[in-house]
């Protein structure tokens, strides 16, 4: 028989649990809307219906808390891709991260489970807190890429690695257009996005021979390219909120009224980022199809041109993940034209299929694997550092193009 010490012990220890579970789902949700910078203690505890002398209880400062929710999504990637990890090969290992990944989203999606936090903010972090999360984070990488099992040299190494951020960065993307469908759908659009991670793209008989666009893309206005380009890089690195007008200035050694001679206010700096960003993308898209070609020759091309910008000085583009955090209409704004550029990507898959230089896949659903792909690409510069410029843009390329589990390039 338990003491009645015993039992309250137990009882406080639950009700503590439960409490704090509750700050660091209100916590996610906070920094999935304004960014981890842009989370407040008042904003937590208004979600969970505390004060926010409550909160400070269990979280003393809001670095800890923001490092907690991070931490939180750090485990269940981890559970996630050890539950994976138990299938018997890379595909089904592979195919068992998504279905965990979807049945998630559909569980959200129903109201049944809170999402955890994103970690586009992560590098935002500062001092000792920064370092642990980073190294967990190299760990979450290592375990998937360890889902294609042990290489045997290292171009396999190299190319399994393209092929773990590949696959992490379209399960994060999967927030950014899953909701366009019904949860009903959810096993259909499972189904239709493993069939591109298995099989890829491009139809039998395809090879990967892409042709570099001349793509150049130059501000009217002397100095704002190079000043766009440095507050892309701070805001891809730091987020929309820890990318502050000071760091961008001190980046450009110049002055915040510099900054302000360029700019009316941030907003409008992240504006002309996407704007930047977005108007490259279109190029690339525009002058493949002027190139002419099969329509699988047009898509090469323009993944390649956009995968030689994001790994080269010329980069990066700005990651759409750095959405969290602006203000909802600017968000909205933004998140239109990237459904307009993956609606073209989708239009020159559907006349591809019809040709047949592309195998008989859904154009929206790879549209947004597409999307993916060239999004995040700027995070793996330093791994394309390691090799020719061609060769890490042909491994990185043939995730989608060939599949998750073609090894042809490792005969280039």
């Amino acid at each position: 028989m338990n003491a009645p010490g015993k039992l309250e012990t137990a009882s406080a220890t639950k009700r503590f649990q439960a409490k704090r579970d509750a700050i660091l789902a209100a916590a996610a949700d906070a920094i999935n809307e304004q960014s981890a910078k842009g989370m407040t203690f008042a904003d937590v505890a208004r979600r969970v219906g505390l004060n926010t002398t409550s909160v400070t209880y269990y979280f003393k400062r809001k670095e800890d808390l923001a490092a907690a929710a991070f931490e939180q999504t750090l485990d269940r990637l981890e559970a996630m891709l050890d539950d994976a990890g138990k299938e018997s090969t890379p595909e089904a290992r592979v195919g068992r991260y998504l279905n965990i990944n979807m049945e998630r989203l559909a569980r959200i999606r129903r109201g049944e489970e809170r999402d955890f936090a994103i970690l586009s903010d992560l590098r935002a972090m500062e001092g000792p807190i920064k370092r642990e999360l980073l190294d967990r984070w190299r760990g979450v990488f290592r375990k998937t890429r360890a889902l294609w099992g042990t290489p045997a040299s290292r171009a396999e190494t190299d190319l399994h690695g393209a092929r773990a951020h590949v696959l992490l960065e379209n399960t994060f993307w999967l927030t950014a257009w899953l909701p366009r469908y019904e949860v009903d759908e959810y096993p259909r659009v499972e189904a239709r996005l493993m069939d591109v991670f298995r099989t890829g793209i491009a139809a039998p008989g395809q090879a990967w021979t892409p042709h570099m666009l001349d793509l150049e893309h130059d501000e009217p206005e002397p100095g704002r390219e190079a000043f766009l380009l440095a507050a892309t890089r701070l805001i891809n690195e730091l987020g929309y909120r820890g990318a502050s007008v000071q760091k961008i200035a001190s980046e450009l050694n110049v002055t915040k009224g510099s900054f302000y001679h360029h700019l009316d206010a941030k907003d409008d700096l992240v504006i002309a980022c996407y704007k930047r960003s977005f108007d490259i993308i279109a190029d690339a898209q525009r002058l493949a199809e002027t190139a002419g070609g099969t329509h699988w020759e047009q898509l090469e091309s323009t993944i390649a041109t956009l995968l030689d910008y994001q790994f080269s000085e010329r980069g990066p583009l700005l990651r759409t993940t750095a959405l969290s955090g602006l203000p909802p209409q600017v968000r909205s704004t933004m998140i239109d034209r990237s459904n307009r550029i993956a609606r073209r990507f989708a239009g020159l898959l559907s006349d591809g299929i019809a040709q047949g230089s592309i195998r008989a896949i859904d154009p929206l659903v790879a549209s947004q694997t597409l999307m993916a792909l060239q999004n995040a690409a700027f995070d793996m510069r330093k791994w394309a550092s390691t090799m020719p410029r061609d060769k890490a843009v042909a491994y990185y390329a043939s995730t989608i193009a060939f599949g998750l589990f073609d090894d042809r390039v490792l005969a280039g």
